[in-house]
């Protein structure tokens, strides 16, 4: 049987007000970059998409962009009141919601409840203390740990956010807030490296050489790694990579940083490398399956995988299979 496809309808709510200056994050940049809709708008926007998307596709509302339970709790529950019509008919099946970890609050929960939010990803980005307090978050791990403690006790599913290469941030690091995030028992997450913004601290930080940006090389070594942490826990990975935008290009907002329109493929790329040098004993003339949806990913960005392996001796035919599930390999020898 086909699976649904997956569909969100993005609601861009910023919080204006936020009174934290995250190093790496221009609220005022975002803010004028998009046209923030009122909640009387709302019911036009869920509208439009609905015309647009499959009828059997999964649909979720989603508000996006900044703290959404930052902003003032009226304004929010006039958002939520405009959306949640929508639940209440089964047009769609929930709605998510984005915010800060230290704006979990058990009231405000209360109002998520009433309102039809089905899941809440947090913007842990880190969980050491040390980084966190570098990156201007307002809050410490304690925060995290608490919010992830109030949701996962309810009927919402849990999101935590990371971001590789935060001021004083390491590779080991990164991996213990992975780790971290699993125990935390996050049914998804999404792995974003630093860049660079105009008009924010870390600016600043980084023309002053304060502050130095991953290469896109060791952004990719990073995330590969992190993901393997949670591949292994069975967390969701909704999202590896920002996605490039006109507004994030060198010469307009972005500064530096490791953005890169095939991103995600790199980085599954050089997984699937480890994992085939982890699987191939014998070199020679081989069939190795794969499932479908990774067979671009094992064969290799730009078929570097497979170029790479036959200087090594091994010459592999690449396909897939219907059977094997996503990291899954089975190997013949011709």
């Amino acid at each position: 049987m086909r699976s649904k496809k997956h569909c969100n309808i993005p609601i861009f709510i910023p919080e204006l007000a936020c009174p934290h200056q995250c190093v790496f994050c221009n609220q005022e940049k975002i803010s004028n970059t998009f046209a923030i809709p009122k909640p009387n708008d709302i019911k036009n926007i869920i509208d439009s998409y609905l015309e647009t998307i499959p009828k059997d596709s999964e649909i979720n509302i989603a508000f996006f962009g900044g703290s959404f339970t930052g902003i003032p709790t009226e304004e929010m529950i006039s958002y939520l009141k405009a959306a949640y019509p929508y639940v209440k008919k089964g047009q769609v099946q929930g709605i998510r919601i984005s915010t800060k970890p230290d704006y979990i609050t058990e009231p405000i929960l209360d109002i998520l409840e009433q309102y039809g939010v089905t899941a809440i990803e947090l913007g842990a980005q880190s969980t050491n203390d040390l980084i966190l307090v570098k990156s201007g978050r307002g809050h410490k791990f304690d925060a995290i740990e608490k919010a992830a403690h109030l949701i996962n006790k309810r009927n919402f599913e849990l999101g935590l956010q990371m971001m590789l290469g935060l001021p004083h941030d390491s590779l080991e690091l990164s991996l213990q807030t992975a780790r971290d995030i699993v125990k935390l028992k996050a049914d998804t997450t999404r792995i974003y490296p630093t860049v660079v913004v105009k008009g924010t601290v870390l600016e600043k930080m980084y023309l002053n050489g304060s502050y130095k940006v991953l290469s896109l090389e060791d952004a990719v070594n990073w995330s590969k790694e992190v993901l393997k942490i949670f591949n292994e826990a069975g967390t969701k990975v909704l999202r590896v990579g920002l996605h490039p935008s006109e507004e994030l290009e060198l010469g307009k907002s972005l500064v530096a940083g490791p953005i890169h329109p095939s991103f995600k493929e790199m980085v599954l790329s050089e997984l699937w490398n480890d994992i085939l040098l982890g699987k191939l004993t014998t070199k020679g003339d081989l069939a190795v399956k794969v499932a479908k949806n990774q067979l671009n990913y094992a064969i290799g960005y730009k078929g570097k995988n497979r170029d790479f392996l036959k200087k090594e001796g091994y010459n592999i035919k690449f396909t897939s299979s219907s059977t094997l599930k996503n990291f899954e390999i089975d190997v013949c020898h011709n």
